[in-house]
């Protein structure tokens, strides 16, 4: 039996009950109904319950093979022909841009059958779930060539990589010393070594497309210090006929290394060299020295993949757990604080109905809010498509996305470790169980692009000093009124009280934050992660809330008593979420007035 279990009613009721008004753009999506949409849904999960997961623990448990001399990585056999079936097969083009496939799938849809993916193999998923994006960066910015080389991708079935990071310049990219020569035919040669490359080689596929960020030299107005003197280069591993996609030759980029790391051992980690044996040579995306802006692009649909990454892996973590918990007998039931009677399944006992609670409320609010900002994207391309623009739906994904990426993956590996695993007991800590896996491989994402600390910098300096946090306030404004009305009108009273302290006591963290950004910016800094995470903690409470209040009223005409169940699970997860984790939001308040400069004060000896 697959380790992979996914939650495609909760998916599903997300998205045509709780967030139905945001997900319906009928004007610009008109091909995918209700219906379709399911039927879609149902697809993806099969496709990744069959094809994908039945090799998530391949690369694990087998390992990567590099060939120093030639730079090519072998993957073991089950892991190779699920990417190539993934490749070969229709669910990359639900993400491909719409000129390519005729259809404009919605963001929000696109999302929810990329978690199955993701969930089931993550170690292919981070490899093919970029070469849409890849495709569309090129359709979108390239030249005439650069354009005809998205197509072969496609049809070729090569994949892609984004190059950003160097050994001297880890999360500072500004600082990167890779160089970019120009050459009299037009093209340039890349020099210089980048680290910790993404799937930058592997056997599964014959060509490898890198998009690199690189420094320009001796070209008068590019090139200059820091992010801004960076520019966009396409480096295939191998050249190729720009016209029928024939392999003609190796180019001189080649895989050096590869990490050995803690986990998601299936995806190979690089060390990748160009122009060491004879020249990389590339192409400028565009012919433009745009580099920053044109990265960026496929720099924020990652780090939207991490938080959906993670948000996977938190629900089948928890679908696990719940399944061992009723199965497992152990221990006695408790009566007086004394353990009496026959032996029980362990999901009766107290402690472990708190954890597959915690579990269930996280997995599913991480769900939530990967969704909700998803719908923000609907708002965004249904607007573009009929050449408008929603600024306050780009500015809420903007300001989301950093949470997203980061509460997810800061919540994902603590659920995961700390609930999920502990509810096998000793076997969780065996490869009996999927488990151990889920937390080594869970651990990245709060470091994959971009850390912790620097995703809460990015939120406090781009997304709510630069607007003295008028798109936030306008968030809670709308989750401060859910909770004055809606919750009130369903009789959630005391979930509503707890959501309206939580607001206050973020909307003070909030202003104590713009005003040490003013005067106090060490302050400020020294706060930034807790407030991110409060912030997260607040969008999901109200998220899980809004699924009670629709639960609720479903409730009240539901004949089935399979799907009331699924109903009342919904309140259940809500409920408790509120009532135990929403009172740490003043706490997290309280400790940001308590901070100091002494933390920074202190001797390095006393660190």
């Amino acid at each position: 039996m697959s380790h992979y279990k996914s939650s495609r009613q909760h998916t599903e009721f997300l998205l045509f009950d709780v967030m139905r008004d945001e997900t319906v753009h009928a004007r610009t999506f008109p091909d995918f109904d209700e219906h379709t949409a399911r039927d879609i849904l149902a697809g993806a999960q099969e496709f990744a319950e069959t094809h994908l997961a039945p090799s998530f623990g391949a690369g694990d448990r087998e390992g990567l093979k590099l060939d120093p001399a030639t730079g090519v990585v072998t993957l073991p056999a089950d892991l190779n022909k699920a990417l190539r079936e993934h490749l070969a097969s229709d669910w990359l083009r639900l993400d491909l841009p719409p000129d390519m496939t005729g259809h404009h799938v919605p963001p929000s849809l696109r999302w929810a059958a990329t978690e199955f993916i993701l969930g089931a193999n993550p170690a292919v998923a981070m490899c093919t779930q970029l070469v849409p994006l890849v495709v569309g960066v090129l359709r979108d910015n390239g030249t005439a060539e650069q354009r005809r080389l998205a197509e072969l991708i496609v049809e070729k079935g090569w994949t892609v990589t984004m190059v950003l990071t160097e050994p001297e310049a880890g999360s500072d990219v500004g600082a990167a010393r890779a160089r970019a020569i120009p050459q009299d035919d037009g093209t340039w040669h890349i020099e210089g070594t980048k680290r910790f490359i993404t799937w930058a080689a592997h056997d599964a596929t014959e060509n490898v497309i890198h998009m690199v960020l690189a420094r320009p030299q001796g070209v008068e107005g590019v090139g200059g210090p820091g992010t801004k003197g960076l520019s966009l280069f396409v480096v295939p591993e191998h050249t190729f006929d720009p016209e029928t996609g024939e392999i003609t030759g190796r180019n001189g980029a080649y895989v050096r290394a590869l990490e050995k790391k803690m986990g998601i051992t299936g995806t190979p980690t690089c060390d990748l060299v160009f122009g060491d044996d004879h020249p990389a040579v590339a192409t400028l995306l565009g012919d433009v020295h745009d580099g920053i802006r044109q990265m960026f692009e496929i720099i924020t649909y990652v780090r939207m993949m991490v938080g959906a990454k993670t948000a996977a892996a938190m629900s089948t973590g928890y679908l696990n757990a719940r399944d061992y918990a009723e199965e497992r007998v152990q221990g006695r039931a408790l009566v007086g604080l004394e353990s009496i009677g026959e032996p029980i399944e362990i999901i009766d006992h107290p402690d472990v109905r708190r954890s597959i609670l915690t579990q269930r409320a996280y997995a599913e609010g991480s769900r939530a809010l990967v969704l909700y900002t998803a719908t923000q994207l609907d708002r965004v391309e249904s607007a573009r498509a009929h050449g408008e623009r929603d600024k306050a739906a780009e500015d809420r994904h903007r300001m989301l996305l950093p949470i997203v990426k980061t509460w997810c993956a800061e919540k994902g590996f603590q659920i995961l470790a700390q609930e999920s695993l502990q509810t096998f007991g000793g076997a969780g800590y065996t490869r009996e169980t999927p488990l151990e896996q889920y937390v080594r491989d869970t651990k990245i994402d709060s470091i994959y692009e971009g850390t912790t600390g620097i995703q809460a910098m990015d939120l406090l300096v781009r997304r709510i000093v630069r607007d003295r946090g008028a798109t936030l306030g306008l968030l809670l404004d709308e989750v401060e009124k859910s909770a004055h009305n809606d919750l009130i009108e369903r009789d959630f009273h005391v979930e509503a009280e707890l959501l309206q302290d939580a607001v206050a006591a973020l909307r003070d963290y909030v202003q104590l934050s713009l005003d040490r950004a003013d005067s106090e910016p060490v302050l400020a800094a020294l706060g930034a992660t807790r407030l991110l995470l409060a912030i997260g903690d607040v969008v999901v409470a109200w998220l899980l809330l809004r699924s009670a209040e629709v639960a609720h009223e479903l409730l009240k005409t539901e004949e089935d008593e399979k799907m009331a169940g699924e109903l009342n699970k919904r309140i259940a997860g809500a409920v408790w979420f509120a009532r135990q984790v929403m009172p740490r939001v003043r706490t997290d308040y309280v400790c940001a007035v308590s901070l100091s400069t002494e933390a920074m004060d202190l001797s390095r000896d006393h660190l």
